[in-house]
């Protein structure tokens, strides 16, 4: 596996591969730590589904910066040092909101969060909340295939797509966090909606040409 290492000048070819190494590394990064995530019920067949979490997690993380990219990579590589599973504390975190009985018995588990996590945490939150509605009014068959959107909508069975954007968040640095906080609001600023950039890439893996052609041809 590659060295992730603080992106550098050089040319536009040679910066692309150390882009597309450093987003596999993490990639294959978190599939090594999902396989050792454990479920009450038993192996989830998802964990068995290399292809569909390569091209959802590759997606995302082909519409962040080089900086964030590399920060978050950081954050993986001294997890296994440290002996901490990021998705399985992602996962527990999501069980707040999921099936609250169960987190009770874990949550002392978990590593405290640092002072001021939650608030930039919110803030993420707030501007996603606002991506997924406008998500959702341009691309109904598209949002439609997804995860149900808001933490309200949560069930034992069917985790939202902000929760799990919550939990993911709880595992990051504190500098991943900031990082990424600063990406977000660079996005609202400009009008991006990083909801539909990750849709863009997602439907282009599925052989479509945008997320407007898969809206108008999906099944």
């Amino acid at each position: 596996m590659g060295n992730s290492r603080e992106p550098e000048q050089g040319s536009t070819e040679s910066r692309n591969q150390k882009r597309t190494e450093m987003i596999e590394e993490i990639v294959i990064r978190e599939w090594e730590q999902f396989q050792h995530v454990k479920n009450e019920g038993g192996r989830e067949a998802c964990q068995d589904n290399w292809n569909t979490f390569h091209i959802m997690r590759t997606s995302q993380f082909e519409t962040w910066p080089d900086s964030l990219l590399y920060c978050y990579c950081r954050d993986l590589r001294e997890a296994v040092l440290s002996g901490r599973n990021l998705v399985m504390e992602k996962y527990a975190r999501m069980m707040e909101y999921t099936a609250p009985e169960q987190y009770e018995n874990l949550k002392h588990l978990l590593p405290e969060l640092p002072f001021g996590f939650q608030k930039r945490i919110d803030q993420i939150l707030t501007v996603y909340r606002e991506w997924m509605l406008e998500h959702r009014e341009h691309y109904p068959r598209l949002s439609a295939r997804g995860r149900v959107l808001f933490t309200e909508e949560d069930s034992e069975w069917e985790t939202s797509a902000e929760t799990y954007l919550r939990g993911e968040l709880m595992t990051y640095s504190g500098e991943t966090l900031e990082r990424y906080l600063e990406f977000v609001l660079d996005c609202q600023r400009q009008k991006k909606n990083l909801v539909e950039m990750t849709d863009e890439f997602m439907v282009k893996h599925y052989g479509y040409f945008s997320a407007s052609d898969a809206e108008e041809r999906m099944p």
